[in-house]
């Protein structure tokens, strides 16, 4: 029991000895001058910096159902069938516009009618009134001597009346004519519009084919959800189809996820290739790179940044390609044939500025570093630093 005591009591010691040993020994790198290359690879879709827009033809926002189309990427000449369309509702709103007109030229012949009706009716009333008003008059002026005063008294008392209903039956003939005159007219501007509606969907319905305005190479649009144009499809009018790309100034569009983008910037040296292609590489230069990341899916919360690097004519016309082929790329930020360089592990960032923990024989040396450019694993150093220090990889916790 005592030796098996004693073992035990050695095996813990000799354990407590391995772990004083790790937290005293701590890896460590030796600056030195050599060769040094940060780069980040990318992939991307080759396009063209100009190209035309095709758009679904028809009037604005008029529902198109696609009935034909030709294959991305096929080459096509100056007006060439592109695509071709048909239109349902367009075929109903024309037809209801027809009706329409129908209708309001029925509905304008009845108030005319009306109209007239009651113009009729008015002037014959007049006519009446204005014969019964001449013979008052008669009567009102006739000698006192030849008729009875009473007979005198009637005429003069029909006179008066038939004056003033004379007067009402010519203002209800002035304003029949004013009122017929207005809903005349309400019902030929509702006439005018039906008629513009139906010029409209007509001339619409005559835009149902898509043809190519100069030759080029069919690039389809990529819609909002992430989707192209395929047969019965419905698409509106208005729309962007596609684009015939202008294949003498072409561009690689690249995609990098947000991390490994932190320190690209527009200049860099870029070595293009087609995927699978790496014996047709070319060196370009990033011409433009995004100032922030976006999602560029539903289905993934990862950002990405966009760069754009503008790939040589003569590589085009010499290798054949095409807008839409897949890119493979390395984006390369420093290139020196000697610099000194960290581990990214090895730098601690505070308040605006970058140190290292330098082992100074049993001590330990905070540093503060002036960094160039930063790449995935390790850093550019431009100050702060010599051949031959001893950085620390993993900063803190004592010597």
């Amino acid at each position: 029991m005592n030796a098996r005591r004693l073992g035990l009591a050695g095996a813990l010691l000799a354990l407590a000895a391995c772990g004083s040993d790790e937290q005293v020994v701590r890896p460590v790198e030796v600056v030195a001058a050599a060769p040094l290359e940060l780069a980040v690879d990318a992939g991307g879709t080759l396009r063209a910096i100009k190209a035309t827009p095709l758009i679904v033809p028809g009037e604005r926002w008029s529902r198109r159902q696609l009935l034909w189309m030709l294959p991305e990427g096929s080459l096509v000449q100056a007006g060439e069938l592109v695509a071709r369309f048909s239109s349902e509702q367009s075929e109903l709103e024309l037809e209801k516009a027809l009706l329409d007109l129908e209708r309001t030229a029925l509905a304008r012949n009845a108030k005319q009618t009306e109209l007239a009706t009651v113009q009729g009716r008015v002037g014959v009333d007049l006519a009446q009134v204005g014969t019964e008003l001449a013979i008052a008059q008669r009567y009102a002026g006739a000698d006192l001597g030849m008729f009875a005063r009473n007979e005198i008294l009637d005429a003069i008392q029909n006179e008066r009346f038939l004056g003033v209903k004379q007067d009402v039956l010519a203002w209800r003939q002035g304003q029949a004519a004013e009122r017929g005159g207005a809903e005349l007219s309400l019902l030929d501007a509702q006439r005018a519009t039906f008629a513009l509606t139906a010029e409209t969907k007509e001339a619409d319905l005559t835009a149902l084919e898509l043809r190519a305005p100069h030759a080029g190479v069919l690039m389809l649009e990529t819609s909002w959800n992430g989707e192209k144009p395929r047969v019965g499809t419905a698409m509106w009018a208005g729309n962007e189809f596609g684009k015939l790309p202008d294949t003498a100034e072409l561009e690689v569009e690249l995609s990098l996820p947000q991390l490994a983008a932190q320190d690209i910037a527009a200049g860099d040296l870029v070595v293009l290739h087609p995927l699978g292609r790496p014996e047709q590489a070319v060196e370009s230069r990033l011409s433009w790179v995004a100032s922030a990341a976006q999602v560029k899916s539903r289905e993934s919360p990862v950002k990405y940044v966009s760069a754009k690097a503008p790939v040589p004519a003569d590589a085009v016309e010499r290798h054949g390609w095409v807008p839409g082929q897949a890119f493979a790329a390395r984006i390369v930020t420093v290139r020196e044939e000697q610099a000194l360089s960290v581990p990214n592990v090895a730098i601690v960032a505070a308040r605006g500025e970058a140190h290292v923990e330098l082992q100074v024989g049993d001590r330990v040396e905070r540093r503060t570093v002036k960094l160039g450019r930063r790449g995935i694993a390790r850093s550019q150093v431009l100050e702060g630093l010599a051949p031959g220090d001893v950085v620390r990889l993993v900063p803190g916790g004592g010597a």
